[in-house]
C-alpha cells in the first residue's frame, strides 16, 4: 500500500507554500490589472478575459518556479525501479556497480544527489515542458473557475455559495488536468530521465522519440486518470481558499476601527 504514496513527503511539505503563492499571484495580479486599466482602486473592479488571461500566464510561470523542483523531486523517488529499466536497455555494466541499491535515499538526499551531479540547474530538468504545460493549464484552471462560480451564483447573492464554489473548481480542475495531459507525458518524463543515462535531448526530442515509438495516443496516456482526480482535488482547493478568504475578511472588519 505504501508503494502508492511512494516520493509524497516532499510535495506535501511544500503544497501550502506552493498553492497559496500561486493563488495569490493570480488574484494580484489580476486586481492590480484591473485596478490599473479602471484607473482608481475601487474595491471590487470589473473583470475582464483579457487580466483574468494575463494573470493566469503569471501564476503559470511562478508555478514553474517553485514547483519545478517538487515535481522533479517527486519523480525521481518515484522512478525508482530505473536501473532494471537501464539493465535491459544495455547498461548493465553500470547498474551493477550500483547494485540494486536505489538511486535516492528520500527527498534530502535527491536534491543533494542532483545538484552534486549536475548543479543547481538540475533541478528544473523538464521545466520546459512544464512551463509549456502549466501556462495554458493555469489559463483553463482559473478563467473557467470565475466564468463558472459566477455563472452558477445568483445576481442577487454578494458572492458563489460554497456549492457553487466547490462545483466551479471541480469542473475547473478536470478541464485543466485533462488538457494538459499531453504536457504531463512529456515533462514526467524528462524529470525521470537521467537517474543514470540520458535518453532525451529536450522537450522535442522527448516528443518525437515517444511518437515514434508509441505512436500519438502515448501523449494521452493517464488522461482518465487526471481528469477524475483534478475534479476533487480542485474542488477542495477552490473551495478551502475561498473559506479561508471569506474568515480573513470578517476577522479584519471586525477588527478594523
Amino acid at each position: 500500500v505504501f508503494g502508492f504514496f511512494k516520493g509524497m513527503s516532499f510535495p506535501l511539505a511544500s503544497i501550502a507554500v506552493y498553492n497559496s503563492v500561486v493563488f495569490g499571484v493570480f488574484s494580484n495580479t489580476q486586481r492590480f490589472l484591473s485596478q490599473h486599466r479602471c484607473g482608481e482602486p475601487e474595491a471590487s473592479p470589473p473583470r475582464t478575459l483579457s487580466d483574468l488571461l494575463l494573470a493566469s500566464m503569471v501564476a503559470g510561470v511562478v508555478s514553474v518556479g517553485l514547483g519545478g523542483p517538487v515535481d522533479l523531486i517527486k519523480i525521481r523517488l518515484q522512478m525508482q525501479t530505473q536501473p532494471f529499466q537501464a539493465a535491459n536497455l544495455g547498461l548493465k555494466s553500470r547498474v551493477a556497480a550500483l547494485g540494486d541499491q536505489p538511486a535516492y535515499q528520500g527527498p534530502v538526499h535527491c536534491i543533494a544527489t542532483i545538484v552534486r551531479n549536475e548543479g543547481l540547474a538540475g533541478l528544473y530538468r523538464g521545466a520546459g515542458a512544464m512551463l509549456l504545460r502549466d501556462v495554458p493549464g493555469y489559463c483553463l484552471y482559473f478563467i473557467p473557475y470565475v466564468f463558472l462560480s459566477e455563472w452558477i451564483t445568483p445576481e442577487a447573492c454578494a458572492g458563489p455559495s460554497p456549492c457553487a464554489v466547490w462545483l466551479a473548481g471541480g469542473v475547473a480542475g478536470a478541464i485543466s488536468w485533462g488538457t494538459a495531459t499531453p504536457m504531463d507525458v512529456v515533462k514526467s518524463r524528462l524529470q525521470a530521465d537521467g537517474v543514470y543515462f540520458n535518453k532525451y535531448k529536450g522537450v522535442l526530442d522527448c516528443i518525437s522519440q515517444s511518437y515514434q515509438k508509441e505512436g500519438l495516443k502515448v501523449f494521452f496516456r493517464g488522461v482518465t486518470v487526471n481528469t477524475v482526480r483534478g475534479f476533487p482535488m480542485s474542488a477542495a482547493m477552490f473551495l478551502g481558499y475561498e473559506l479561508s478568504l471569506q474568515a480573513l475578511r470578517a476577522d479584519h472588519a471586525e477588527t478594523s476601527p
